[in-house]
């Protein structure tokens, strides 16, 4: 039996954040019904690159019963409220203040349904200046600051993958189950918050402290704003290899083991951390002119043997075929897709993962 099998979650959800979460509540047993506008939730359209069907879709909502719910009108609304009488979680991240125009505000749930436990998502929150604003991944990446230290020197980036989205969701994740947890002891449901800025400003406390110390974070790549060595160099070959230096330990077993100059260390500029992030243009120099007499082959196997710690710049290419990468096979409705399986792994139990609904497909019953 699955930890959540028994529970019902009503995910009146969209996009990315909080279908990453109850996509986990459904990979654990919960009987999850995502409620889809008539023409379905707009993520269903990102791109068509799983089987001519998009990708975030069939990554997001595996395991889950889909309801065609037309709130617009008093049958759907009607509709809604009869599943979340039935409910033990309810999941939304619509626009904000969109549920309370529908008649589901939060207090009036939270009074007729005192077990349910309510899960909201929202870009910046209930109150402040910027509560009524609409809010994706991106705007949150470059609100939050997270922007202005990814990429390079020549200009902010944005993270590479939807990083707020999932952050947001697996923050969701984890209170709801906090909340379950906490339903069991006292009986009593929840009313839970989570805006993605929150999330956000969370993860970058880190560099907001520096900041605030007078050491704001610069943009560097590949690279750690306060260790040398820390970054990408290339191969004889030309193949990209980042390595770690955490250590002065290390550092020394690097200069004599890999970089052939075992007295390295005790020169002033490089004899520890500080010195070494001051002259890191000197300390990079040296170890890129060493790599760059070795292949990709040697250089991995010194690394390897002297225990420093390294890995290949790679690419999605490179991850498809990569030894450690497990996989997971879904059906959908165009046939079934493999892709990269969840990462916790639970001992002794072998876990199922549902089929990827068409809109208005119903594939499990409560």
């Amino acid at each position: 039996m699955l930890p959540l099998e028994g529970l019902t979650v009503i995910a009146v959800e969209q996009a990315v954040a909080a279908p990453f979460c109850s996509s986990r509540l459904a990979d654990a047993g919960a009987h999850v019904i995502k409620i889809e506008r008539p023409e379905g939730d707009f993520a269903r359209g990102y791109d068509a690159a799983a089987k001519g069907q998009s990708s975030y879709f069939v990554w997001l909502n595996r395991g889950k019963d889909s309801a065609v719910v037309d709130l617009a009108t008093n049958e759907g609304r009607a509709q809604l409220e009869a599943l979340i009488a039935g409910a033990d979680v309810l999941l939304q991240n619509l626009k904000p203040g969109s549920m309370d125009k529908l008649g589901f505000s939060r207090e009036r749930l939270r009074k007729e349904y005192p077990k349910l436990i309510m899960c909201t998502i929202t870009g910046y929150g209930d109150t402040g200046p910027y509560a009524d604003r609409k809010a994706y991944d991106l705007l949150i990446q470059a609100e939050s600051g997270l922007a202005s230290i990814t990429g390079g020197p020549e200009g902010a980036s944005r993270v590479g993958m939807s990083i707020v989205d999932v952050a947001t969701g697996a923050t969701a994740h984890a209170a709801i189950l906090e909340a379950l947890i906490g339903r069991g002891r006292s009986g009593e449901g929840a009313d839970i918050r989570i805006s993605m800025f929150d999330v956000m400003a969370d993860w970058l406390t880190v560099p907001l402290l520096n900041a605030e110390d007078g050491k704001s974070p610069k943009r560097i790549g590949l690279a750690h704003p306060s260790i040398a060595p820390y970054g990408v160099f290339r191969s004889k070959d030309g193949k990209e290899i980042l390595i770690s230096i955490q250590s002065e330990r290390e550092w020394k077993t690097l200069c004599g083991k890999v970089l052939g100059q075992p007295g390295l260390p005790d020169d002033p500029r490089f004899a520890n951390m500080v010195e070494r992030v001051r002259n890191r243009a000197l300390t990079d120099g040296i170890v890129s002119d060493s790599f760059g007499r070795l292949t990709r082959d040697e250089l991995l196997a010194k690394l390897a043997e002297a225990d420093i710690a390294f890995a290949e710049v790679n690419s999605m290419d490179d991850l498809a075929k990569h030894p450690h990468l497990r996989r997971i096979e879904v059906d959908t409705p165009n046939g079934k897709v493999s892709y990269p399986a969840p990462a916790a792994i639970v001992v002794g139990e072998d876990r199922h993962y549902g089929k990827v609904p068409a809109i208005g497909e119903r594939t499990r019953r409560s």
